[in-house]
């Protein structure tokens, strides 16, 4: 039994557009009425709405889900009451308990991010008459719109178009293909389709709801509201999925969008306007390439409320240490250049709620939110934590969301069970910030592999080149102390591949050289602060530079070293190729990921844009590393796990240099033959699981 939207009603079936949309998005037409006759009476006219009647409007808010439908890590095979769609769900029950008027949203990254969404897209591929898992039980929760971040065309334009239910009109993709999909409108104003020079889907749709109101003299009645929700998604798409979208989409500043379609919404009589934006936040100087816009989208007048995505972060975050504390970003308030917003984190870890009160100016025949009444809220399933912080239960996840996809959970776990080969030590990343290998060397050599093999048959003018690899440590402790890559001694799974390479990338060739080699490292080296040696009180070794970014070589052809008293852009030394320093002027090949390859010119070197780009392999960088393990067979820390490129540069500091990793992981550091780490504290005070350890940077 499907769950009862709330208690409002729609105005017009879904089927029969309840909504109005631009570009397509004009209400459908209406056949012209008859005249009134003996059997037909005249239409009654629309009761008029008193003046200073009120009525409140709750949006819900979900975002970056990223399939996470069941609380269970398929790379531990284990639950994690931590996060997931069946605990959000419950969130979603309260608050709609608790406010009748809602609308509930979601701004995008929802069918990509765990093996259950690659099993369902490559592994065993959904059929047009079956309903993608992540829908499924948004369908049943009955979601009002939603919009696309840029996960959504990982798996490419016809998978897009198929799970969507059909209708993209784009380049190498059927339009009249008509399949399951959300029972709900998507929508997204940025992106346009090259072939038909229309939006990828409509840019906006503008909802009918008739929602419960109290008149001036306490009078209980019904009013229509009209609610208006448009979609903004990343720029970035065009980067990272470059080999499904180039030629086929263009995707424009969402300033520049949201100037074009506020107007609209408002003269097609939208009473409220919603942007879902799958971007973060960042006061950096607008550009309409920028990842994350919704700091520049809020000055744009018309938009009423605003949900955020994209940067897994939370807000409004009412806690000592916001990540969002920049010019006009209220946390108090929960508000952006003074418009209401809110970003509820990541994979179901909480729902974001904005109140509006809105009151009738009958003179004027408009609605106007009265913002001393505004709510804004990032409510998390945490229901309790300890006196340091830490989270230690949850809210109930709603059974009937584990019921929907018992099927397709548990033909997941039997395929990330398959066996693909053995190893005779743990790969971890808990160390791999002070330079512990063990699970970024066996990906480097795959990779390596991968793009050698491939040149020398494919690409004879590179063959005399070297071909090198760089990866990064995926999960390096921002989720806490789970979230770290950890694969036991033994037999290795298709689920241990996913936890060494986390993302569906592809593999990309990139030839570079010696001197921009170094820049790479200078960007990557970004990951640590500078230490100052005359310092005695503690300082922090690891930055806010994201753990996914720094890339590393691990291989006995390279050799380096970070010096942290260096400034950025100055700490790589002593770099090596084969023993003597590496020439600046000499070619290299490198072998990454297409999200680094196209991206990665403003955090590392410039050529990182695609222009050094060689080789776009069509294959997942996890898919060439399963490959690879299944070759070896067998492997073994000295030839898998063992090969540290780099090392920090020797200094004796005054007074302790510390970092935060799992706890209870000492013995991996020692394993590894780092014997200058030490516990400090058991718990590092985050809340986190996390342990504080020191490194002696003089050895």
């Amino acid at each position: 039994m499907s769950l009862p939207r709330t208690p409002f009603r729609w105005v017009l079936p879904l089927a029969t557009a309840a909504v109005l949309a631009a570009c397509g998005g004009d209400s459908a037409p209406t056949p012209p009425a008859s005249a009134p006759s003996a059997e037909a009476p005249a239409p009654v006219p629309t009761p008029q709405i008193a003046d200073g009647t009120r009525t409140t409007v709750a949006l819900l808010e979900t975002s970056d889900l990223h399939s996470n439908i069941r609380s269970y890590d398929y790379f531990k095979l284990a639950e994690d009451q931590s996060y997931g769609f069946e605990r959000t769900a419950t969130l979603i029950q309260q608050a709609r308990s608790e406010f009748a008027n809602n609308v509930l949203l979601d701004n995008g990254d929802t069918i990509q991010g765990t093996a259950l969404a690659d099993y369902e897209a490559t592994v065993d591929p959904m059929k047009c008459d079956q309903t993608l898992s992540m829908y499924k039980v948004m369908n049943h929760y009955k979601y009002d719109v939603g919009t696309l971040g840029n996960h959504e065309f990982n798996y490419g334009l016809p998978f897009l178009n198929q799970v969507l239910g059909g209708g993209l009109n784009v380049d190498g993709v059927n339009p009249g293909q008509t399949c399951k999909g959300p029972d709900f409108p998507m929508v997204l104003a940025n992106v346009y389709s090259l072939k038909t020079g229309q939006p990828l889907v409509q840019p906006y749709t503008i909802l009918q709801r008739e929602f419960t109101a109290t008149t001036p003299d306490g009078k209980s009645v019904t009013v229509p509201i009209k609610v208006g929700v448009i979609g903004f998604t990343t720029p970035g798409i065009m980067n990272w999925d470059k080999r499904f979208v180039q030629g086929k989409l263009r995707i424009d500043g969402a300033v520049e969008t949201a100037q074009k379609y506020l107007p609209e919404m408002r003269q097609k009589g939208a009473d409220v306007v919603v942007a879902l934006v799958h971007g973060g936040l960042s006061s950096a100087p607008y550009a309409p390439t920028m990842e994350n816009s919704a700091w520049h989208l809020a000055k744009v007048p018309g938009i009423d409320a605003m949900f955020m995505g994209h940067s897994h972060s939370l807000f409004p975050d009412r806690g000592t240490r916001p990540a969002y504390t920049m010019e006009g970003v209220d946390n108090a308030a929960g508000t952006i250049h003074g418009v209401p917003a809110t970003m509820p984190s990541f994979w179901g870890k909480a729902l974001g709620v904005i109140k509006l009160e809105l009151v009738r100016d009958a003179k004027n025949s408009t609605w106007v939110i009265d913002k001393s009444k505004t709510l804004v809220e990032a409510r998390e399933t945490v229901t309790e934590r300890d006196s340091k912080g830490k989270a230690i239960a949850y809210v109930t996840p709603d059974p009937r969301i584990a019921e929907l996809v018992e099927a397709q959970h548990q033909a997941t776990i039997t395929y990330v069970k398959t066996p693909i080969g053995s190893s005779d030590f743990r790969m971890s990343t808990y160390f791999a910030d002070v330079g512990d290998p063990t699970a970024i060397q066996i990906v480097n050599q795959a990779q390596q592999d991968y793009v050698a093999r491939y040149v020398q048959a494919n690409l004879p003018q590179y063959k005399d080149l070297p071909v090198l690899s760089v990866s990064a440590p995926f999960k390096s402790g921002y989720g806490g102390g789970a979230d770290f890559t950890d694969v036991a001694a033994g037999p290795i799974a298709i689920y241990n591949a996913a936890d060494l390479y986390l993302y569906p990338n592809t593999v990309y060739a990139v030839k570079v050289t010696g001197s921009e080699i170094k820049g790479w490292l200078e960007g990557s080296a970004k990951r640590f602060n500078r230490i100052d040696p005359a310092a005695t009180a503690q300082q922090k070794l690891i930055s806010t530079f994201p753990g996914y970014n720094y890339d590393m070589f691990t291989t006995p052809d390279v050799s380096y070293l970070v010096d942290v008293t260096q400034p950025v852009g100055q700490r790589i030394v002593d770099l090596k190729y084969k023993g003597a320093p590496i020439d600046p002027a000499a070619s290299f090949i490198i072998a990454t990921n297409n999200y680094r390859a196209t991206s990665g010119g403003n955090t590392f070197i410039a050529a990182l844009d695609g222009r050094s780009t060689i080789y776009a392999s069509p294959d997942a960088n996890r898919d060439v590393l399963i490959q690879y393990i299944k070759q070896v067979q067998g492997m073994t820390r000295a030839t898998n796990g063992s090969a540290r490129s780099w090392r920090f540069k020797p200094v004796v500091t005054a007074g302790k240099v510390v970092f935060s990793s799992g706890q209870d992981k000492l013995q991996l550091a020692v394993d590894a033959g780092l014997t200058n780490i030490a516990l400090e504290q058991q718990d590092d005070g985050s809340g986190k699981a996390m342990s504080l350890y020191s490194i002696d940077l003089s050895k």
